[in-house]
């Protein structure tokens, strides 16, 4: 679900904090970037202690806008100066675009990609053959939602119910887009403090493509929902870290 700026810059009156919400003002704040068109739904099952996390908003792209100047833009939502950004999937790789233009403390991957180097070869080759700019956006999405289940590592009823949620309200064109800046990525620089877990069943960005400091036995792109428990220890032992800046 796409949001414009005018949206992200309304905000309600303020109004005297509740005890539940003086705890959470006092938590570090963690920005989550999710997956191409999805939105924080991915993240429900993990778990934060000590940490609230913040879920940046997907906006839409302007016309023929390149993926840094998007990242940017989107850069306007995060508050802290230096913040923990946790990127899945498609977010991953706008993680490591933001980390490129401001400090930060740590950048978490999920089921993602840091250079160009591991972006899958067959990717790299619609740059050359660039088909999916001939096919509408709608068919995009409608062939995404038709194999999702193989590409994602579904393993429950419930993971298809939310994926299909997901896949449904997501804006074609904006698919259509993120497509197109993953296919043409041609990240060279990979910012410092950044720590990569990928699965080792991985079908969107194989493991064999990547330089992973987790992985994950059996974990599919879709991991984040089906071993949440692993992924959320691991992010928990890469936040409490001490990093000298």
């Amino acid at each position: 679900m796409l949001q414009s700026e005018k949206d992200q810059n309304y905000s309600l009156p303020k109004s005297e904090s509740t005890p539940s919400e003086k705890l959470e003002n006092a938590l570090k704040d963690i920005y989550c970037v999710s997956g191409l068109g999805a939105d924080e739904r991915v993240f429900q099952k993990l778990r934060f202690e000590g940490y609230r996390p913040i879920h940046i908003k997907w906006i839409e792209p302007e016309a023929k806008e390149s993926i840094g100047d998007y990242t940017k833009r989107l850069a306007t939502q995060i508050n802290a100066e230096r913040p923990i950004l946790i990127g899945l999937s498609f977010g991953g790789i706008i993680a490591v675009e933001i980390a490129k233009n401001i400090a930060t403390e740590k950048v978490i991957l999920i089921s993602s990609t840091k250079n160009q180097q591991e972006v899958p070869f067959y990717f790299r080759i619609f740059r050359w053959l660039p088909i999916y700019l001939l096919l509408p956006a709608r068919l995009i999405l409608w062939i995404g939602q038709l194999f999702a289940s193989w590409f994602f590592g579904l393993e429950s009823l419930d993971e298809r119910k939310l994926l299909k949620a997901i896949l449904f309200d997501t804006d074609a064109h904006f698919v259509k887009w993120a497509i197109h800046q993953v296919v043409t990525w041609k990240n060279e620089l990979i910012p410092e403090n950044i720590y990569h877990i990928h699965g080792e069943s991985d079908r969107i960005f194989p493991y064999q493509f990547v330089h992973e400091d987790f992985s994950v036995k059996k974990g599919g792109h879709f991991m984040i929902m089906n071993h949440a428990e692993y992924i959320s220890n691991l992010i928990q032992k890469i936040v409490d870290l001490n990093v000298q800046a």
